[in-house]
């Protein structure tokens, strides 16, 4: 691998790359306070919260602005009681009071009753381990979750894919009925389809608690919960433990770059000042999200946020993280209407130096606690160093989005008549990172099908979806949509820098966008769940596209090493690469297709038909012949003599072979 230096466009700034990581290393140590290594210290989560303790039951909490506290519930009848009474240890910042084993027990609701000078407020723990929301009331309590026999994991973690396939879920909308599905129906019905489809990993959205269904999951407000309107925190065990029994990594959206604004609910105000989690004044509210903005300078915030990260990956056996927001995090403007169009952009004191520090001890951490743990930084930035090593001095993230991709396929879907695609524009496009990085490609995750916008296969066919789809009429919207939709996600899956990902339901076209229930729609669930049903429906095209995209991964699997691109000819419209042992070979033009194609190979280099775009399983013509072995033939080209293998292109087709070793 490239080292994150070995950048011209770095020189100038070598002091600043370097003293970031050292600034960052020196407040490890620091926070590590004589503990051998920093996840040792990230363990708040054993010390604060609701704790059974031999003989009783522990409670403590951080809150240095308090001037009282009570815990109220189902146990005292949600009055202030003296005998719930929590009390400041002398000298510290830290409320403590044991209880006796009856004065808790198992599934109690409660929450603080927090007084401050001048105030006081109902307000959630902030290491609560479950959340339930009253159906008539609406309101969240902390419940006590001291089950008599608590989940123990009967697989372990798979180690971690050299590829990751990931497919990107939704709990709640995962199911196809109009409501919000759970833990255990995901682990009974969704989790063996990802495993026939072929996929290695689960990402998971959503699972941190969230008062309000409709923010996606993006607006947390107890970050030690699961949310508990899909199930129990048992149940979420359950579904991670049988993934890992299909050898099925999973990895969970991890929101560390902001927190709900809501004060009783969540870590606003907590202790009746609004500094005590988050920056003061206008710094700590996020301009376009109306959210809170953690302050990473902090020792304390810090250590839970560590701790968060360590105790998701013990407690219920993640396999790692995607870091939601991260661009949001590292600037101080948040990126908001940048354009990082140059290296000074990085380097003028935009960059929150202690937000930066942060993701490097988080991953850190991550990888103290389980050696194979998965990273992936959402971050469209292009910050040097974000998924560089540690030790080059980078935040050390495994991966980074690839998030021009898809901003790529929709500008090209939307905008541009697929006879003006360019082929050189497209390889770059999608070959385009770092050298120190690996990458997460994908067409469209969650985000491109939110509110307001389309799935791909959507954008590509658009109404005709509702009445063209059957098998037994021609549509020609429908078939160039099928076409490209295939097309365009084998030359991202072939070209992947390090990982490829797929939202739930978009391997078959899935139709329309994501919205969630809310005032607006009506409190509408149509657009939030996952219509399986069309790709199980023999008489429609769907499963087509669901066909192809398991063959996809099932041929291909891991794909190692830089694509060395063999033809992109503008005017034929055909773009082929090779990669490996495969050679792809795409013919987007709408109408021309060629025989004897020539497309360059190394000497002596034979290939054999894998599978094709056109395939009749895959909705297409059955054109090209299967199991052809292609040999090389010696050609003049510019003063020499040069292979090539001879191929037949059909129009909006796209062929992979593998070559044949002797």
């Amino acid at each position: 691998m490239a080292h994150l230096l070995d950048d011209a466009c770095l020189t100038p700034y070598e002091g600043e790359v370097r003293g970031r990581a050292e600034r960052a290393d020196k407040r490890a140590g620091r926070l590590m306070a004589g503990t051998s290594a920093l996840h040792e210290a990230a363990r708040r989560h054993f010390y604060f919260g609701l704790h059974r303790i031999r003989g009783g039951w522990v409670f403590r909490e951080w809150a240095p602005n308090a001037t009282g506290m009570f815990l109220v519930g189902d146990f005292n009848g949600w009055r202030k009681d003296k005998d719930y009474e929590v009390f400041r240890i002398p000298g510290t910042d830290v409320w403590e009071r044991h209880f006796p084993a009856g004065k808790l027990k198992h599934l109690d609701r409660y929450h603080l009753l927090m007084e401050w000078e001048g105030g006081s407020g109902e307000r959630i723990p902030a290491y609560a381990r479950y959340v339930t929301q009253d159906e008539e009331t609406k309101l969240f309590s902390s419940c006590v979750w001291q089950p008599r026999r608590e989940y123990k994991m009967k697989n372990p973690s798979p180690r971690r894919p050299k590829t990751p396939l990931i497919y990107e879920a939704h709990i709640g909308m995962a199911g196809e009925e109009a409501r919000v599905h759970t833990y255990a129906e995901f682990k009974d019905e969704v989790l063996p389809r990802i495993k026939r489809l072929g996929y290695n990993t689960v990402q998971l959205m959503g699972i941190m608690e969230h008062p309000y269904y409709g923010s996606f999951g993006y607006h947390v407000s107890s970050f030690f919960a699961p949310s508990s309107r899909f199930g129990t925190p048992d149940e979420l065990k359950a579904l991670i433990d049988a993934a890992h029994g299909m050898g099925i990594s999973v990895i969970m959206d991890l929101v560390h770059s902001h927190a709900v604004a809501n004060e009783r609910d969540g870590l606003s105000r907590f202790d009746g000042t609004l500094w005590q989690y988050f920056h003061a004044g206008a710094r700590g509210v996020h301009p376009a999200w109306g959210s809170r903005c953690f302050d990473y300078g902090k020792d304390e915030v810090v250590l839970f946020l560590l701790s968060n990260c360590r105790y998701w990956l013990e407690e219920f056996g993640f396999d790692g993280f995607r870091f939601d927001g991260v661009t949001s995090m590292l600037f101080h403007d948040h990126g908001l209407g940048v354009a990082f169009t140059d290296y000074s952009k990085y380097f003028c004191g935009s960059v929150d130096e202690d937000a930066w520090a942060y993701l490097r001890l988080a991953n850190r951490v991550i990888h103290e606690t389980k050696k194979d743990a998965m990273t992936i930084a959402e971050d469209v930035s292009g910050l040097p160093g974000v998924a560089a090593p540690q030790s080059d001095c980078g935040i050390g993230f495994d991966y980074r989005m690839a998030m021009g991709e898809p901003d790529y396929w929709f500008k090209l879907a939307e905008k541009v008549p697929d006879d003006d695609w360019p082929m050189g524009g497209l390889f770059y496009a999608l070959t385009d990172k770092r050298s120190e990085e690996k990458v997460v490609s994908y067409v469209e995750s969650h985000d491109q099908a939110l509110v307001g916008g389309k799935t791909f296969f959507f954008q590509l066919v658009d109404s005709e979806i509702y009445w063209g789809m059957r098998r037994d009429q021609e549509n020609l919207a429908i078939e160039r949509g099928i076409a490209l939709h295939k097309m365009a996600r084998l030359a991202t899956f072939a070209l992947n820098g390090g990982a490829y990902l797929n939202f739930m339901g978009n391997e078959f076209g899935h139709p329309e966008w994501i919205d969630f229930p809310r005032a607006e729609n009506g409190w509408d669930y149509s657009h939030a769940r996952r219509q399986w049903s069309l790709a199980e429906d023999d008489s429609l095209r769907f499963s087509f596209l669901q066909a192809f995209d398991s063959v996809m991964l099932s041929k291909v699997k891991a794909t190692e090493g830089n694509a060395v691109s063999l033809a992109a000819d503008e005017g034929d419209k055909v773009l082929a690469f090779a990669r490996g042992d495969f050679l792809f070979a795409f013919n987007f033009h709408h109408s021309a297709s060629y025989t004897d194609y020539g497309i360059m190979v190394p000497p002596a280099a034979k290939y054999r038909h894998l599978f094709d775009t056109d395939e009749v399983r895959f909705g297409g013509q059955g054109r090209i012949r299967k199991g052809t072995l292609h040999e090389p033939y010696l050609v003049p080209a510019r003063g020499e003599l040069v292979q090539q293998i001879r191929l037949y292109l059909p129009s909006r087709t796209a062929i992979v072979l593998k070559r044949v070793r002797n």
